[in-house]
């Protein structure tokens, strides 16, 4: 089965669901030009697979596609994009910087 990332806004979360089943998510505070992700988190059923890399990429994807920047407060999203430097584009600056 595949893995679907989808962006689920009532909940203020990203989730990477295998068929209808959530197999973790990233929880975020959106703004009109901004995502700060705060938390991610892959259920320990399905750790090992990827799955934590295949949602930060899906989320990241989707806010670039919207034209928004991010502020990446969750080390673990933080840590990905240090190893995706194609991403590094999306973190928000202060402006001065």
């Amino acid at each position: 089965m595949t893995a679907e990332v989808v962006d689920v806004p009532d909940r203020r979360r990203y989730e990477i669901r295998i068929g209808e089943e959530p197999a973790g998510f990233a929880a975020y505070v959106r703004t009109d030009d901004l995502v700060t992700f705060t938390h991610t988190e892959i259920d320990p059923a399905h750790e090992g697979r990827g799955l934590g890399g295949a949602l930060v990429r899906g989320a990241l994807d989707d806010v670039r596609s919207r034209g928004r920047s991010v502020l990446p407060l969750c080390p673990f999203v933080r840590n990905w994009i240090e190893r995706h430097p194609d991403y590094a584009d999306l973190v928000h600056r202060a402006s001065g910087d």
